[in-house]
């Protein structure tokens, strides 16, 4: 089985794009875990409330095959956090999928991962694209290689799908 981390700002994720990601996945057979900065209750823009499974500091690279970053205003966090780019960096560099949706999209462009690559991300966000090299496409989910972006809560669904067929080698 196929394992995924998706990776949550503790407060301001935006709702949809965890869990209907996650469904998403988890209804092609990839597991899931979700991590974040703290332990207990995370609380989503919408007012989701999920328990992290585990603490964003403790996330290995070698225990998953997709490392994915959700978006919503609290994703911001981890646009220049040094951790986030290393687990990044390590999975782009071992053909590991790495993905973000919305604002969180800005995440892998900062963390240089994009550069030269075809990418999305929440409209108000492209600047953050282009000026770190990507090739920003407005598309609702873009796939190039093992990187896969979106732009936003509607394209959660597909966004997850997206995913789950990069992990299998589609």
């Amino acid at each position: 089985m196929k394992n995924a981390v998706m990776v949550i700002s503790h407060e301001g994720f935006r709702d949809e794009e965890l869990l209907d990601t996650k469904k998403s996945l988890e209804e092609n057979g990839i597991g899931v875990k979700i991590a974040s900065t703290e332990a207990g209750q995370a609380t989503g823009k919408l007012g989701a409330r999920v328990g992290p499974d585990m603490l964003f500091s403790d996330i290995k690279m070698r225990d998953f095959d997709a490392i994915i970053f959700v978006g919503g205003p609290g994703s911001t966090r981890y646009w220049d956090d040094p951790l986030a780019h290393k687990l990044l960096k390590e999975a782009a560099a071992s053909g590991k999928v790495s993905a973000g949706i919305c604002a969180a999209s800005a995440t892998l462009a900062r963390a240089g991962i994009l550069k030269g690559k075809a990418a999305t991300v929440f409209p108000g966000d492209a600047q953050e694209l282009i000026k770190n090299g990507a090739q920003y496409t407005a598309k609702p989910v873009e796939r190039d290689g093992k990187i896969i972006t979106a732009d936003g809560p509607a394209s959660a669904r597909a966004f997850g799908e997206e995913i789950a067929r990069a992990l299998k080698g589609e």
